[in-house]
């Protein structure tokens, strides 16, 4: 039950991170914004981990520093697009999509074939994607195009962060990919010359909110919880995350959502359930066969 917990403060603390970066980026450019927030919580987290990064190797090290480009790039299309989003309750179910597109991620990058679950949950998702995009015709928003793209590199990320999770301890992988995509952040941030910040009381309160909260600690958080836990239920309540961020925008921001997009967030919402159900079901059919075929 603490590992449950530990998941379900995550999905909280995740959703106020969706709040905070909107608030945010009204008075600070989003790639200055990730520079500095994924940089400073990076920087949170070596305390807890600084013996095991210098017993890494060099081949170690780079392993986790190049998946942390793609949850850098990630990121950086993510924020641009809360940027200029009207609403982030939509934007958090499209990019709930990554663990649906994650496997068609690895097929094409690894010729890892994608269970039938995934081929179940698929047009499910599809649906509830053009229910949420589609309301003014056959034409998708800026914003959501975005947030699709951002959701497909989160999921080449996925997948690249299984095929190092068994080098590296998750609390030392994730330092140095918050740090890398804080670095991506700053080399963005150098080539584009942002405007000034507009400090403000306001600014400081959500920033430290974004980068304590919801950043180095959710990250702690997580990895505690996903630890104690399997892997079914942490993805489970890991898809909390746009449902708390339709109520946090809802009742932070003042955010009205259309009965389309609502719908379309809550099939968005059944195909993610429907994908890791089935894909337990399937797991254990499948394990159920091999140990079969040993004891005959």
């Amino acid at each position: 039950m603490r590992g449950v917990l530990y998941l379900f403060v995550a999905t909280l603390l995740a959703a106020m991170g969706w709040i905070a970066s909107k608030v945010v980026v009204q008075s600070m450019a989003g790639e200055m914004f990730i520079a500095s927030r994924f940089i400073l919580a990076s920087l949170i987290l070596v305390p807890f981990c600084y013996k095991s990064l210098l017993k890494l190797s060099a081949k170690q090290v780079l392993s986790a520093c190049g998946v942390g480009v793609f949850l850098g790039l990630a990121l950086q299309v993510w924020i641009y697009a809360v940027s200029i989003s009207d609403g982030l309750s939509e934007g958090a179910f499209i990019m709930s999509l990554a663990m649906i597109i994650a496997p068609l991620t690895a097929w094409l990058l690894f010729q890892v074939k994608p269970n039938r679950a995934f081929w179940i949950a698929l047009p499910v998702s599809v649906s509830g994607m053009m229910l949420m995009s589609l309301t003014n015709g056959w034409k998708m928003e800026s914003s959501q195009l975005l947030f699709l793209l951002a959701s497909a590199l989160l999921s080449v990320h996925f997948v690249m962060n299984k095929r190092i999770s068994g080098n590296l301890k998750p609390l030392v992988s994730i330092c140095l990919q918050l740090f890398v995509v804080g670095l991506v952040g700053l080399l963005y941030t150098l080539y584009t010359e942002p405007d000034a910040v507009q400090f403000s009381n306001q600014l400081m309160v959500w920033f430290v909110v974004s980068t304590v909260a919801a950043t180095s600690v959710r990250y702690l958080l997580q990895t505690m919880g996903q630890y104690k836990v399997s892997m079914e239920t942490a993805a489970l309540l890991m898809i909390l995350e746009p449902v708390w961020t339709l109520l946090l925008s809802i009742s932070v921001l003042g955010e009205t959502l259309e009965p389309q997009k609502l719908l379309g967030g809550g099939v968005i919402f059944l195909s993610l359930i429907t994908y890791i159900k089935l894909s337990r079901r399937y797991a254990k059919a499948e394990l159920a066969k091999m140990e079969l075929a040993k004891s005959a």
